[in-house]
This record gives structure tokens, sequence and C-alpha cells, in this order.
């Protein structure tokens, strides 16, 4: 069957209903952003049981008889935003009790009913790695998710093999892991004390390697160890937030003593040291601002950053830490790097692919490519103009968010509290309706 064929019988979607059953869904005419390769100019996108059949132009693609068509002419199709770091949820981790608390997961303590999840979705984010706060040494196990539409952790967990739940652990030093014992109230005693906590990891697991051999029993099992030992053996990547260069040297030391793997966080002053980054072989996910302030350590944040990052070859991705970056505004972080130097190519790679392998998830998400989940954002315009608008947002080819709908609308442009009904704000629509 012609494109040309297709393209007219798409004209009438909107007063044919769907084919009962269909399995497939063609967008046709898009301006397509694959990350992985060239735009391209006049598009189409197949997606079919959740994974991405087919991408390229409208003479190289055959779209599979009995597919669902979305004529999207005009508009811009790029893969769904990873997030790196967001506290969508109102997660928690460790207590006042301890500076380290390994043990410790977000995913016990995460309300995925909570209206970011769908502030998430407007913006076109569809996978997030959720942190618990950076108060502590180590407050615990972060979980990736994916934003699908469900009501319980366990349908948005993204599995390893064995079916766990796929995350990293929380690490922090600076100044918001100081305070008043049993917390350390110098960054000389916070990297001691880290440092003691993985080699008494070390020691834990040769005491249980003993045991085993013996064939005897004395070492009571110890869940705060065992996950340190599962970021000691590079199977659960160290997520850290760290801002001023010297902190930023002190988590490359420590990487390079025990050996973990490491994505650096916020880095304020990555600038300053960005070739001892480049030199580690470290990723950065950073956080820009344009209202700084507040934290001392953060006082020489620069839109130049990711740009910095960029030309000394470290591997850069973004985040938004919400609330102190609204994940609707996740698009804009990326323009304000691109203005400040950041190549085009890189930002939009920062936006998807990078945080994608930061989470080691570059094999199901990060780009538009057969076989791929198919994560996919349709945009009204140029990602990295002040105009454009996410119209929707699809995750594993079920549509999660439409611009057009008033109950998304609602998330999309309502101010804090708007579309939950436990809060008394109001959110504006467009019209200037409130609900």
């Amino acid at each position: 069957m012609k494109i040309a064929m297709l393209l007219a019988a798409a004209l009438v979607l909107s007063t044919i209903a769907p084919p009962v059953g269909a399995a497939s869904d063609a967008f046709v005419g898009a301006r397509l952003i694959p990350i992985d390769g060239e735009e391209i100019a006049d598009g189409v996108l197949v997606v079919e049981n959740g994974r991405i059949l087919a991408v390229g132009d409208a003479t190289s693609v055959s779209i599979p008889d009995g597919a669902r068509l979305h004529e999207v002419r005009g508009r811009v199709i790029m893969p769904g935003l990873v997030d790196t770091h967001s506290h969508i949820g109102g997660p928690s981790g460790g207590d006042r009790s301890a500076p380290i608390q390994p043990e410790v997961r977000v995913l016990d303590a995460i309300d995925v009913r909570s209206a970011g999840l769908q502030r998430a979705q407007a913006g076109g984010i569809t996978t997030v790695n959720v942190m618990p706060g950076s108060g502590h040494l180590m407050s615990g196990q972060t979980i990736y998710l994916k934003l699908r539409d469900g009501d319980t952790i366990d349908e948005l967990a993204i599995l390893d093999d064995e079916g766990r739940p796929r995350g990293g652990m929380k690490m922090a030093n600076g100044t918001n892991s100081r305070r008043d014992p049993p917390f350390p109230g110098t960054r000389a005693k916070s990297a001691a004390l880290v440092r003691q906590a993985f080699v008494s990891a070390l020691e834990y697991r040769d005491a249980r390697a003993r045991e085993r051999e013996d064939g005897t029993q004395g070492t009571d099992r110890d869940l705060g160890k065992e996950a340190l030992l599962e970021v000691l053996d590079g199977t659960r990547v160290v997520h850290h937030h760290t801002h001023r260069h010297d902190d930023i040297l002190t988590v490359l030391r420590l990487k390079e003593e025990f050996g973990f793997r490491v994505v650096l966080h916020h880095v304020s002053d990555a600038w300053k040291v960005a070739d001892r980054i480049a030199a580690a072989d470290v990723p950065c996910s950073i956080i820009l601002v344009d209202s700084p302030g507040g934290k001392l350590e953060a006082r020489d944040i620069a839109f130049e950053n990711g740009a910095a990052l960029e030309r000394s070859g470290v591997l850069v991705g973004f985040h938004t830490d919400d609330w102190i970056t609204d994940s609707r505004l996740f698009l804009r972080m990326a323009a304000l790097a691109v203005r400040a130097g950041m190549t085009r190519r890189g930002a939009l790679h920062a936006l998807t692919m990078a945080g994608a392998r930061m989470l080691d998830l570059e094999d199901r998400v990060g780009s538009l490519a057969a076989g791929k989940d198919a994560d996919f954002v349709l945009l009204s315009g140029d990602p990295f103009s002040v105009y454009t608008k996410v119209l929707e947002t699809w995750v594993e080819g079920r549509k999660v968010f439409d611009r057009r709908e008033e109950k998304d609308r609602l998330w999309a442009v309502g101010g804090y509290g708007a579309g939950d009904p436990r809060t008394t704000e109001l959110g504006c629509l467009d019209e200037g309706e409130s609900r």
C-alpha cells in the first residue's frame, strides 16, 4: 500500500473508529528526532505490542495492514525523556538515626498516585530515577520507574532479569549531610565514615565466604552491608549528590579506591574540574536553574556547565530534582544549556540517551530505534522553542498523556495541587476555567 494512500486514509480517522484489536500504530508525517541518527523531515514511526517496529522516512518504511494511522504532519516526535534524578511521589529515605543507611529502599515510600507523576508525563518524561533525599551520606536505594498509568509501585517498577526492581544507591556529600552527631560535622569526617562503611562491607563479605567454606554460621545477616556489596560489585550504581569542586574530587577518590560505578549529580562546580571528571570516565547528571540561591556551595553554578563537560568528553545528562525544576519544564533546561554553548545534538542526547546509559537502560530506552520500548513524545514544534508544547506522551505503545483531554491539560498547565482533590489550591486551564 502506497504511503500517499495511507495518508489520505489517515485524514478521516477522526470520524472512523480504529480497527478493533489492531496491534500497530503508525505515526506519519512528523519530523523525527531519533537521537542515534540524523533527523528525518518526513518521518514514519511504527509501534507494535509496546515496541518500536520501524523508524524511517515515508519511502523506506512499510506500514502493516490494519495499523492505526496517526497523521502528525507539522509535529515533532522524539524519544521519551529520561529524568535521572527526581523526587516525584513524595519519597523519603533514611531517618535521623544514622548518616549511612544503605538498607533503606525508596521503593517502600513512593505514592505512585501522586500528582507529580502526571506532571512528569505532561512534561514528556517516560523514565525516571526516583531518589531519597540528600541529607545523609547514604540515604538508601533508588528505583527506576516507567511512567505507565498504574495504581501501585509494582506496575511502574522496571525489573531486572530476575524480576527485582532496578535502581541505584543515593549518596551525598558537602553541606547537606553535615549535622550534629551521629552525623558528621566536617567534610573530612564525612569521607572517613563512607570509607569505613565500604571497608566493613568487604570484611562482612569475607566473613560470610569463610563461613560458607567451613560450613559454619556466626555472622548475622546485614541488609545494609549486602546493599553496599551490590555497589562494590558494580550491580548497583551510585547516584552521588555533590556540588563543590573539592567535594567532586572526594567522590572521585573514593570511586578510585573502591572501584564502584558512580554518576555525579548536580555538580555545580563541574566546569572547574571537567578534565578531572573526564579522566575518571565518570558521567554527570546536571541541573540548570535560572533563579539560583539558597545554597552557598552552589553559588558558582553556571549555564555553561553542560558545554564545559561536553567539550571535555564527559557523558552529560540532565535531571529535574523535581520540585527544584518542575518536571513540565524539563525540555527548557536543555534549551538553556544550548543557549550557553552546548551543542544541539549533545543537549538532545542529554535528555534521552545519556540518561538511559546512566541507568543501564540504553538497550530499552533513549532513542527511536527498532526493538526498543515504544516510549516517545509528540511535540507541537522544535523541542528547544519556548513556544513548543508537549501534545502527547506514550509509554510502551500506550498514550499516557494527551493535552487535548481536559484532565490531562489540567496536569500540564495547572498550578500547585492542580488536579489533586487532596489539595485546596485551584489550577487554571487554558480557557481560564478552574477545577
